[in-house]
This record gives C-alpha cells, structure tokens and sequence, in this order.
C-alpha cells in the first residue's frame, strides 16, 4: 500500500501544480489583471484547439500538420543517430581521425542553429528537405559527443582479450566497443528526440508549407497567442508521448545492466 499511494503522489502533486498554475492564468484574464490580447488564456487555448480538430486549420486537417512535423523528425533522428554512432565510435576508437576531425566538428557544433536553419532552407527551399537537414544537425552533436566518450572509457582488458582470441578491428568495434558505449548512446535519445522535433518545428517557423511550426508562425503573425498556445500543446504531445516510448525501449535494452542497490548508512 505504501508503495501504490508513493507512486500516485508524485503525479497528483505533478497535476494539482498544472491546474493551480492553469487556473491562476485563467483568473488573472478574467479579472483583467493581465491582458488576454498579449498572453491569451487556458479556456481560449483549448477553443483554438477543439476548432482546429473538429474543422481543420488553414493549411488543412491538424493531424496532417502533426504528421508532416512528425515526419520530418522521426526522419532527421534516425539519420543523426546513425550518423552520430558511427562517427562517435569510430573516432573514440580511432586517435589520429579524432585529432584530425576535432577542429571541424567543434566549429560545426559552435555555429548557432538558427543560422543554419537559414541556410538550408536556402540550398533545400520550404519543403521537409531543409527541416529534415536541421533536425539531423541537432541530433548529431547530442549522440556523437556520448557515442564517442563512450567508445574512449571502453575497458582497455576487455579489448586486449578479444584481440588475444584473434578479433579483428571490425569485430572488436561490434562486440566490445558498441555494447561498452551502448549505454551512453541510450541515455542520449531522449535529449536527441527532444531537439528533433525543436529543429523541425524551428525550421517550419523559418519558412514552410505545412507543420505545426507553420501553424505557430501564423498565429503568431495574426496576434493569436492562443494559436501559438495550441500548437506548442500538440507538439508537447508529440514529445511526451516519444519519450514514454525511448524510455520503454531504454528499459527493454538494458535490462542486462545490473541496477544499483541504495547503499544504507553504516554506524
């Protein structure tokens, strides 16, 4: 019993904080102590929102905007992820590539992203092409960094013994170095998924055809800071339910890893 009522008060204490800090807003508009032409209000956000999923929004039905943002980070995330371990271990394994290529990524990473959203949808136009490019420039950075400290704290024993046994580079790299740095890589999807769907949205604020950062633009440019509201919602949406997902999978591939038992205080 102690162990159900732990579990539910964190959530309730979680919700009861939303509502109150929901239900101040609210009240604040309706008093008028804040304006509800610059800050909107919860009961307005949740009007926009029905309309937009009982009539569709302007560039058409909400789940199709929803979708296109969804697809150009799930795209984008499995690119930079791909992208990002291959690299990361290649060169955490490999000194001179990392002594060489050094320079270059921390210049490349250094430069605001905003910036390059610019630019790709300069080279790529208003289409999923330029979004896609920067969510997979977001990703990159986040799994490449833990990828690759991952590959360089890999037991130095361990590789020593699979090299006795007669493994070559390639096999060291996919039985030892991969599973060592497996967990590292893990620990960075969440924050890797989180920045997806920031440059997606990101890059359709910049110039789109479709998306919820479209929608956000738009009700941004007619003074709607309820649209803006709804649109940051559905996208919040999207995010929590991924990262539910990643911390399933999380929990599903390294359920080999010992958990740590609470050390308890010795007298």
């Amino acid at each position: 019993m102690k162990t159900i009522a732990r579990r539910t008060t964190v959530p309730a204490i979680q919700i009861g904080l939303l509502a109150a800090l929901l239900g101040a807003w609210q009240l604040a508009v309706d008093t008028k102590r804040i304006s509800v032409f610059f800050f909107g209000s919860p009961a307005g956000t949740w009007r926009e929102l029905y309309e937009w999923i009982r009539r569709g929004t302007v560039q058409g039905p909400l789940w199709q905007q929803a979708w296109v943002t969804l697809q150009e980070t799930l795209i984008g995330f499995a690119i930079g992820v791909v992208l990002g371990v291959l690299l990361g271990l290649v060169l955490g394994r490999i000194p001179l590539l990392a002594r060489v290529f050094t320079v270059y990524i921390g210049t490349m990473n250094s430069i605001p992203r905003i910036v390059l959203g610019s630019v790709f949808i300069i080279w790529f136009g208003t289409g999923m092409g330029s979004k896609i490019a920067l969510v997979v420039v977001l990703v990159f950075f986040s799994v490449f960094f833990n990828a690759f400290q991952g590959a360089r704290d890999v037991d130095q024993n361990l590789i020593a013994n699979a090299r006795v046994l007669g493994a070559r580079r390639g096999s060291v790299m996919l039985h030892v170095v991969f599973p060592s740095a497996f967990s590292w890589i893990i620990a960075s999807l969440r924050v890797a998924f989180g920045l997806a769907i920031t440059g997606a949205v990101v890059g359709e604020l910049l110039g789109a055809t479709q998306g919820l950062g479209l929608l956000i633009q738009q009700s941004q440019g007619n003074f709607d800071p309820d649209g803006v509201y709804a649109g940051l919602v559905v996208t919040t949406l999207l995010a929590l339910v991924a990262e539910g997902l990643i911390t399933l999978l999380e929990r599903r591939l390294l359920r080999w890893k010992p958990r740590r038992r609470p050390q308890t205080a010795t007298t």
